[in-house]
């Protein structure tokens, strides 16, 4: 799921568990009942740069298993280094921060030019470039901006017996074409997306129809009412970080992978914070006071 989620474009991915590939790779072309692929997080393979683990298995056992790791990593030509001292990498990035970094053969005494990802347009890169319509006769209607979605939130949507379209990042919206607003998650730096900004400002000043921003689109909301964001220096990314929601006081564990957050110093008055992570006190979430977004 990690390796094709799209918010790890243009990402080098170090995993620390000692062993990694036991199980194996599922069929990658198996569909579920709604169509959408069973076990992957976008229709089309791995979306990581590289994967660096610590020791990976070549016989894997499990009953659904297709193929090795490693064998899928050949097919869809990414490179990946095992023999690692993963847990000191980490450690050195817990240090230091998210750092850059390459794979290669050459002298490591070399220098190298490293080329910031977050200095392009990784939505755009990742992005459909068509629409695409599930569940045609479903209600409500929802119009889903894709900034690199995962396939369980359309999942999610289908189960609800919604339509959904997934429009591409940059689209004009339609206030008339459907009944909610849902934008996405992604890769990079929501100041990259200035074309989806200022569409959800004209969108926002027009209609109040329901809007739900997840991750980048959280981040892009945010933007869009005036907010400003800063790339963190870790980043929150794993499947059990605590959250408070703040209208009940609950903690939430929840699954995360952002390297920026929104600075709730900067939130208008009619907006306020919704969840808070409990680890580093980075907002998770906002609210409008009056509106249903």
């Amino acid at each position: 799921e990690s390796m094709s989620d799209r918010s790890y474009r243009s990402q080098i991915l170090v995993l620390t568990y000692p062993l990694i590939g036991n199980y194996g790779i599922p069929s990658t072309t198996e569909k579920d009942k709604y169509g959408l692929p069973k076990h992957l997080e976008w229709f089309t393979g791995i979306s990581i740069s590289a994967l660096v683990v610590g020791e990976v298995c070549e016989k894997p056992s499990h009953w659904s298993q297709k193929k090795t790791l490693s064998k899928w990593m050949e097919e869809e030509n990414i490179p990946g280094i095992s023999g690692i001292d993963t847990r000191a990498l980490i450690k050195i990035i817990r240090e230091h921060g998210s750092i850059l970094g390459h794979i290669t053969y050459n002298n490591p005494e070399l220098s190298y030019n490293f080329v910031h990802p977050i200095n392009r347009n990784l939505v755009s890169e990742c992005s459909i470039t068509e629409s695409k319509i599930f569940n045609t006769d479903g209600y409500p209607k929802i119009c889903a901006l894709d900034c690199g979605l995962k396939i369980n939130q359309i999942r999610c949507f289908l189960a609800r017996g919604a339509c959904v379209e997934l429009v591409p990042w940059n689209s004009k919206l339609n206030l008339y074409a459907f009944d909610g607003l849902f934008i996405s998650n992604g890769p990079g730096d929501p100041a990259m997306c200035q074309e989806t900004i200022n569409e959800l400002k004209q969108f926002m000043n027009n209609n109040e129809k329901p809007i739900f921003g997840i991750c980048l689109g959280h981040q892009l909301l945010a933007t869009a009412i005036g907010c400003k964001t800063f790339k963190m220096k870790y980043g929150n990314r794993g499947h059990n970080l605590p959250c408070i929601h703040h209208g009940s006081g609950r903690c939430f564990m929840t699954s995360q992978n952002h390297g920026f957050a929104v600075d709730t110093s900067s939130l208008p008055d009619d907006w306020e914070p919704l969840f808070t992570n409990v680890n580093d006190k980075t907002n998770e979430g906002i609210i409008h006071k009056n509106k249903p977004y």
